[in-house]
């Protein structure tokens, strides 16, 4: 390897851990083996990337165009060609086999904020949609914690689901304000709520009826993967475990608080996020 391409990849992975460093799951990752911990901030680096162009309330011609770019950019990092910024993340993909196709799929979820402003999205296209933003992310993860690939997949469908679900529940507001709705159709008119436009449905006596379906989803989805990860030496999935518990906490104050506006803003708080760490670090 030529010194101009270990500085490339020095300079990348710099860059990606700053970009990283806004993950929920930066701690987490810091702690990990030095391979393990490039590799995830890499990762999170993309989702940060495209997630930002998702976000970006810019004409959605420009933005399918950055999301385009994307692809290219990585049809050109699988053929040996990846761009000079693009170092640092071309080291993870060969050091750890990292498929593709769940990069890809990332971009594909992205573009589904792009397209369209969803709302109320019928189940089969909201469980789509958690896939490609979630369990992809998942599937690329799995493959660095060094889990057995058919274990990994399922781990990474049930534990980026049960995030996904969660983050849905704790950014209804957020979301909100995008114009966005991820409140599956199905769960609206079981619960007697047949309007799609975000604040009708959030100012409906009703919510709670629907967000009780969705933690009650995420909850199985969370002992699922749990299930999963008994399965292994707690040093193999200690930063799953730390996602897991983390995302649990912040489901249980997001039940606790109800779902009735005003709707405080919850975020896991320094201290219990440090005391989840220890739990799983140290013993």
């Amino acid at each position: 390897m030529t010194s101009q391409t270990l500085e490339a990849e020095a300079g990348s992975s710099g860059r990606a851990a700053k970009r990283a460093a806004g993950s929920s799951f930066y701690a987490a990752m810091r702690i990990m083996p030095p391979g393990q911990r490039e590799a995830m901030f890499e990762i999170y680096s993309f989702c940060r990337a495209v997630d930002d162009i998702a976000d970006d309330q810019g004409p959605a011609a420009g933005r399918l165009r950055q999301l385009e770019q994307w692809r290219t950019d990585l049809a050109a990092l699988y053929w040996g060609q990846a761009p000079q910024d693009l170092a640092g993340l071309a080291a993870a993909v060969r050091g750890f086999k990292l498929d593709r196709e769940d990069f890809l799929a990332i971009v594909d979820g992205m573009e589904m904020d792009v397209l369209n402003d969803i709302q109320a999205p019928d189940f089969a296209t909201l469980d789509l949609y958690c896939d490609r933003v979630a369990s992809a992310v998942g599937r690329l993860s799995v493959r660095v914690f060094g889990l057995k690939d058919a274990d990994g997949k399922l781990l990474a469908h049930h534990l980026g689901r049960a995030l996904q679900l969660t983050n849905i529940l704790r950014d209804l507001d957020e979301d909100a304000e995008m114009n966005r709705l991820y409140l599956a159709r199905e769960f609206l008119d079981e619960a007697g709520i047949h309007a799609s436009e975000p604040a009708v449905v959030l100012a409906h006596p009703a919510l709670g009826k629907v967000c009780g379906r969705i933690v009650q989803r995420a909850r199985g989805h969370f002992r699922q993967a749990d299930a999963i990860m008994e399965q292994y030496p707690r040093r193999v999935v200690r930063t799953p475990r730390v996602m897991s518990e983390a995302y649990k906490s912040i489901l249980d104050v997001l039940v606790e608080r109800a779902w009735a506006p005003p709707r405080n803003p919850v975020r896991l708080r320094k201290s219990s996020l440090g005391l989840i760490l220890v739990r799983n670090f140290l013993f």
